[in-house]
């Protein structure tokens, strides 16, 4: 049992560490176009990329696929370009019942990208105990730093939306700018070229 919760401090810690940033930018991206109000639209979110990203992470571990490491950050780069271009492009529309069924299946996919980026890491630092309660406990730390991550989000975007009177359209076309503005950089960089 100590090893489950070795994994969940592992994911919540992998996942708020400011050097290896994606993540956190991907769940601000993801969070933006929301408010509190929305709060069960935005875990059930959260819970699909934790889906997505645990079934990855299963097929990685027990050696049903395989990747490149390289492609995998490649991708999951995109994922964050392809969030942060999709608010910019509907910064002016409220989330719609439709839009959102569309996000949700689009969640998972990403979920499933970046859990094979986490895979090889789960992989490197994982203990000897059960595979399966590792990944289950690894998901719950991911899970849990998703939600502190969104309440960020919603707590700063309250205070530029009522104290500093940002409309909503400026918040977000702002703060998807300076992000798919940090990630054209890495995307450039990335060794896959």
């Amino acid at each position: 049992m100590s090893e489950f919760w070795f994994n969940i401090r592992l994911a919540f810690k992998h996942v708020l560490d400011l050097n290896a940033y994606d993540h956190i930018l991907f769940f601000v991206l993801l969070t933006l176009a929301y408010n509190a109000s929305h709060w069960k639209r935005v875990l059930t979110l959260v819970t699909i990329f934790t889906v997505g990203h645990t079934i990855s992470m299963f097929l990685a571990s027990y050696n049903v696929v395989s990747v490149n490491r390289n492609l995998v950050e490649l991708l999951i780069l995109v994922t964050i370009l392809v969030t942060g271009i999709f608010n910019v492009l509907t910064a002016n529309k409220t989330p719609s019942s439709n839009r959102i069924n569309v996000l949700y299946v689009i969640t998972l996919i990403f979920g499933i990208i970046h859990g094979l980026g986490f895979s090889s890491f789960f992989n490197m630092t994982r203990g000897s105990g059960s595979k399966f309660l590792s990944i289950l406990g690894f998901s719950l730390g991911v899970e849990v730093a998703q939600i502190l991550v969104v309440l960020i989000v919603f707590i700063i975007s309250f205070i530029a939306l009522t104290v500093l009177r940002f409309s909503k359209r400026d918040w977000v076309l702002v703060v998807s700018s300076i992000v798919i503005g940090m990630i054209i950089p890495m995307l450039i960089a990335n060794k896959i070229w």
